[in-house]
């Protein structure tokens, strides 16, 4: 049986993609460069600088990019590295590119086991490209290989003409309904964060509601939900660049260290408490239903994404793995801890809020000069 000791969410900063979907949250940000950059370390040095010994023992990694993340030609040989040290690994992916998973299936079996998939199911833009074979195609192509797999689609207003279709050919495919990822506006944020549609936000629910996702209901009951509890984040739970190291608490902090530059160097771990950043816990589904914030009961990773009617989780070490809770794995901090903590980074914040102006004074007269 195995029990997550940390979990990673890892980015590549790669936005190359062969879709062009227009609810992605690059496209709406108008951040396409179609660029596949370069990792700025040697795979063996990521390997081992991801080592369970270093994390204190397995860890699941996330692995996402701003585009198509399977589009980097080193992806595969990364994630056989990081799967080589002990760990889970997610791939979320448009699921097209034949040849990436040519490769994947290729990847000793072992280590399939911990390999899970994330197919995004752009319905749409697969038909419109003429891809929706390859998609399926290659679902099957990792499930005969023992690799487990997601199917998720993300809800917007091009699809509920067609969710009847929808829900058909995945019933056909997979054996069950994708999971629903609620999508929201990433433009204009200052204000408000809004769901991404024109109906009400009552009525938007009432069609996501049809495919009976537990992903959705548990992202709309936090959606825009201040957390104020206290968070394991920086401890229990990071954000990876996985091309620069740069290890973050979370997306709110701001708060990064290099762990690549020296793998033998020890990563200090230490929640930020009662100071959280964000609006709301940007990936809730992940974060909070892993466990990061103990207090807070929810259900599984693994609860909100499998289909266990269809067995999309195919390996025991995926499904005790993101079953299992990071408090498991992790004692939680006595209330003086809690406190100390949670000081501690209210007086950086702060901090940082106060010089913030005086660098960006400092910055505009070294302009000027």
């Amino acid at each position: 049986m195995v029990k997550i000791k940390r979990f990673i969410e890892c980015l590549i900063p790669v936005t190359a993609c062969n879709l062009k979907c227009s609810y992605c949250y690059v496209i709406q940000r108008d951040n396409r460069t179609l660029k596949i950059p370069d990792l700025d370390y040697p795979i063996e040095q990521i390997g081992r600088a991801l080592s369970k010994d270093r994390f204190g023992g397995t860890c699941y990694f996330s692995i996402c990019g701003a585009g198509e993340t399977l589009m980097p030609k080193y992806i595969v040989d990364l994630v056989k590295e990081i799967l080589k040290q002990g760990h889970l690994v997610n791939i979320t992916t448009n699921g097209t590119l034949n040849d990436r998973f040519d490769e994947l299936v290729k990847i000793d079996s072992d280590l399939l086991k911990r390999l899970n998939l994330s197919f995004s199911f752009h319905y749409l833009e697969l038909k419109r490209t003429n891809k929706l074979d390859d998609f399926f195609n290659n679902i099957n192509k990792i499930r005969k290989a023992g690799i487990s797999f997601v199917l998720q689609l993300n809800l917007c207003d091009e699809y509920i003409p067609h969710i009847e279709e929808i829900k058909k050919i995945c019933l056909e495919k997979v054996g069950a309904y994708p999971q629903i990822a609620a999508t929201r506006k990433e433009i204009n944020l200052k204000d408000n964060i809004e769901l991404l549609t024109e109906l009400s936000d009552d009525e938007y629910i009432k069609k996501g509601k049809e495919f009976k996702s537990p992903l959705f209901d548990f992202t709309i009951k936090n959606f825009n939900v201040k957390r104020k509890e206290f968070c394991y984040a920086g401890d229990w739970s990071f954000v990876l660049n996985l091309k620069t190291g740069l290890l973050s608490k979370c997306y709110g902090t701001g708060l990064s260290s290099n762990i690549f530059e020296n793998p033998d160097k020890k990563i200090k771990f230490e929640a930020i408490g009662k100071n959280c950043k964000s609006r709301f816990c940007l990936n809730s589904s992940h974060f909070m239903s892993l466990g990061v914030i103990p207090t807070i009961e929810t259900p599984t990773y693994g609860e909100l994404r499998n289909r266990s009617e269809a067995n999309w989780y195919q390996s025991e070490e995926i499904k005790s793995g993101l079953n299992s809770k990071l408090n498991e794995s992790n004692a939680e901090y006595s209330k003086i801890k809690k406190i100390y903590v949670t000081t501690k980074y209210k007086i950086i914040f702060t901090a940082k809020n106060i010089l913030r102006p005086i660098k960006n004074v400092g910055n505009i007269k070294k302009m000027h000069k």
